[in-house]
């Protein structure tokens, strides 16, 4: 058995899902650490895009073990399908393999609320338990980190309401996504790029979908795929994370493709403040004319039940695709981690961003908690990053532009 390794300091930067979950971890281990999150974002809580989340084993099993939150998480879907241009089933293309499906916002909540206290409506009535919590700051953003020998790394942040602030840790989690602030210091040469295409999102109360939408989209996970186009969809949690039939939400993805330096790319990442937005057009913030532009190009290229469910969307955003992936999950001699995103960008044709945060975070505490060594779990880490990040590429080059990429 690996000698077991407890930090006694760690601080995670990033307060997402894969900070929150590696935070979980930390604070699950018979001697827990001192452990304290930076998150960039100045609010108290990260913006809900509501979006969809397939709840994969990773995530299930890292819910299952360390937050335990006494409730279902997810919807479950009992088969998935394709649509032909006409709305009709194919029916060669219905395979019956269960699949959970969740929603960002539900998961988040329920992870504050075990790290550090957070209550709200999602975890009314749900039993507490007596683990540590975490110090959890919001409005700091890192702007210098360096090797403080054997005291571990010292960071160096800028609080939005005191000024500069520095502390040191026995290790500093970087978890802070795909355009991670610890990468780009210790690893610049690793770039984020952009991938040629978008995924448009939004939600539709179940209820207001048509008999003929909720026909092919209630218990299915569907899909619909044309030449540079696809379009899928399922059902998450609605308000307040319920589970309730009849109070769910149905989450749809579209990609579409929009090639880089172009006008029509700046025009559709540009909000109605006039601001050019890098990766993410945010919930509220696009403009009315490209969303009625995009709601009749619907019309004309998607299936109806889809058209249907993009013009009932009040609010969508936008993600720009993106890939990126470091040489390595550990910097400064092992006394920083890239974590989730922050190692590597996963496209969402994978279902996996979530699940690479959960498995990240499980593979900790096997390490920590003597099961593995640390070999073994920078090895695991690795393999995981880079086999589920090849893959996306590929199911997303294969998807949007018919190509495979090792071959053009």
């Amino acid at each position: 058995m690996a000698t077991k390794h407890t930090p006694e300091s760690v601080i995670i930067v990033g307060g997402s899902l894969a900070g929150l979950m590696h935070a979980l971890t930390l604070l699950s281990l018979p001697s827990p650490p001192k452990v304290r999150i930076l998150e960039r974002s100045p609010t108290a809580l990260l913006h809900n895009q509501g979006a969809g989340v397939v709840a994969g084993n990773e995530t299930q099993q890292f819910f299952a073990e360390y937050v335990r939150p006494g409730r279902d998480i997810a919807v479950t879907s009992p088969a998935r399908h394709y649509l032909n241009h006409q709305g009709e089933v194919m029916p060669e293309s219905v395979e019956h393999r269960a699949q959970k499906m969740t929603s960002w916002d539900l998961l988040y909540h329920l992870l504050r609320w075990r790290v550090e206290g957070l209550q709200s409506e999602y975890v009314d009535g749900l039993p507490s338990d007596d683990r540590p919590k975490a110090q959890y700051e919001n409005g700091c953003t890192v702007t210098a980190i360096e090797d403080a020998g054997p005291e571990g790394v010292k960071l160096t942040w800028k609080h939005k309401d005191h000024g500069e602030q520095s502390a040191t840790a026995d290790h500093v989690i970087a978890a802070d996504g795909a355009s991670s602030t610890i990468r780009r210091l210790l690893a610049p040469d690793v770039e984020r790029k952009y991938a040629g295409y978008v995924a448009w999102r939004g939600t539709v109360p179940e209820t207001q979908l048509s008999d003929a939408a909720r026909d092919v989209f209630v218990d299915r996970f569907t899909f619909y795929h044309a030449p540079g186009q696809q379009i899928l969809g399922y059902l998450i949690p609605g308000e307040d994370g319920t589970l309730e039939i009849g109070q769910r939400l149905f989450n749809w993805v579209w990609y579409c493709n929009y090639a880089e330096g172009t006008a029509e790319l700046d025009e559709l990442m540009t909000d109605a403040q006039g601001r050019r937005h890098a990766i993410t057009l945010p919930v509220g913030g696009m403009r009315e004319e490209v969303l009625a532009q995009q709601k009749a190009y619907a019309k004309e290229v998607l299936p109806p039940q889809y058209a249907e469910a993009v013009g009932k969307t009040e609010q969508p955003f936008i993600q720009a695709i993106t890939d990126n992936i470091a040489l390595q999950n550990n910097l400064m001699d092992g006394k920083v981690l890239l974590v989730g995103d922050a190692l590597a960008g996963f496209r969402p044709h994978t279902a996996a961003s979530t699940g690479q945060a959960a498995f990240d975070a499980l593979t900790m505490g096997e390490w920590l908690g003597g099961k593995i060594s640390r070999e073994e779990y920078d090895s695991r880490v690795m393999d995981f990053a880079q086999r589920v990040q090849q893959h996306g590429v590929m199911l997303g080059e294969r998807s949007q532009f018919g190509r495979h990429p090792l071959n053009g």
